[in-house]
């Protein structure tokens, strides 16, 4: 089933059983495509800083969220402590 099918699934409230099925599967695709994103802008040279900034989350939660799941090949810059 295509997005945007899945999409007017997850809309339409005359059948719950598969709307809900419908919005388990765009959050799936969500979750996948942030990651896509998140590790583009890394690689891009983006800073945790602006991940968050353009994700409209916090550097600390994009980053708990992420640091373990993005490509270990990517080079991270890392805060000065």
């Amino acid at each position: 089933m295509e997005s945007l099918d899945v999409a007017e699934v997850a809309a339409n409230t005359s059948d719950p059983h598969a709307g809900l099925r419908a919005i388990a599967s765009l959050r799936t695709l969500t979750e996948r495509l942030e990651l896509a994103q998140v590790e583009a802008a890394l690689r891009a040279g983006m800073s945790w800083t602006e991940v968050a900034d353009a994700l409209g989350v916090s550097r600390q939660a994009v980053h708990k969220k992420y640091s373990k799941k993005v490509d270990r090949t990517i080079p991270v810059a890392r805060r000065a402590r």
